[in-house]
């Protein structure tokens, strides 16, 4: 398992990391099975969200840990915070509340790194800046980071906060590319050269943040999983025949894509199933080369200018 300095922030990770939003499926042994499954396959990143099952997914994953065969300190913990019911909320008092909660939910004293959890117009990035300097001064939070931000939402934050961000979770994968879409067709006047996001990959680079790509193996929004679906059949035929050539599964190439692009990437695979975080984990096996990763972009039906 290839790992990255996260946004430069001095936290060693793995590229794959585990997100536990569907962990509450799993009785309490299968949940501490996925976790051993992928520290032994290297993982050592675990990503959850205060919002995920309400807080359950949390206690499950807070207590599985607990009874994992590592220690809390070999591994990493992210979460996230800000949404509510039918709104976001930024505010100090519900950062730092929200904190509290996340942290009696899992069952240790610190996170590694909390993102805020979808951007809030009515942020005011003063109250955050003082949420963030009294979590990191009690050592609740070690580092920060946002989730779906779009750069100028970013440069809000940053100019506040004493903090670097290290870190914007986005969706990516195969079957949503819009940021990459976005640059390759810079000039033109088709959809795909609608700029949706701000020009957020290039901008993530220039700022040494950590993307951190979420839905990696879904199309639409949570419509379903493109591998081995009948609808791509093109895209698999090409998934398959990648996989036989770096002698491993389409799983791994689906992820090994997404970590070909250059910059600060890491996958955040959210199965439930200890053998294909396995599986997922040999994508360092398959260093896909620039055309390869070509055919897989146009196998997904895109095109070029």
């Amino acid at each position: 398992m290839r790992m990255l300095d996260l946004g430069g922030s001095g936290l060693i990770s793995s590229e794959i990391a585990l997100g536990v939003m569907r962990i509450t499926k799993l009785d309490h042994q299968g949940a501490v099975k996925l976790l051993e499954s992928a520290h032994n396959a290297g993982v050592n990143f675990f990503d959850n969200a205060d919002i995920y099952d309400g807080g359950h997914a949390e206690e499950v994953f807070g207590a599985a840990l607990k009874d994992a065969s590592f220690d809390r300190s070999d591994v990493l913990v992210q979460t996230k915070v800000g949404i509510v019911d039918h709104r976001y909320d930024f505010s100090k008092q519900h950062i730092l509340e929200a904190v509290d909660a996340s942290l009696a939910r899992l069952g240790t004293d610190y996170v590694d790194s909390l993102l805020l959890h979808r951007p809030d117009p009515l942020m005011e990035p003063d109250d955050i800046a003082e949420a963030f300097l009294q979590l990191q001064n009690s050592g609740k939070v070690r580092q920060f980071g946002v989730s779906n931000f779009n750069p100028m939402q970013v440069e809000l934050l940053q100019q506040a906060v004493p903090q670097r961000l290290i870190a914007n979770q986005l969706q990516l994968s195969i079957m949503h590319t819009g940021m990459i879409d976005f640059g390759l067709h810079t000039n033109m006047s088709d959809p795909r050269s609608v700029n949706h996001d701000g020009g957020i990959l290039e901008y993530s680079r220039m700022a040494g943040m950590a993307i951190q790509a979420w839905s990696p193996y879904q199309y639409g929004f949570f419509e379903g999983v493109f591998i081995d679906n009948p609808k791509f059949p093109e895209l698999n035929k090409l998934l398959h025949e990648l996989a036989d050539k770096y002698n491993t599964n389409v799983n791994a190439i689906a992820s090994a894509w997404i970590l070909r692009i250059p910059g600060d990437i890491q996958v955040i695979a959210g199965t439930t199933n200890a053998d294909r975080i396995a599986q997922i984990a040999e994508a360092d096996q398959a260093p896909l080369t620039a055309q390869e990763w070509y055919d897989v972009y146009f196998a997904a039906g895109n095109d070029l200018p």
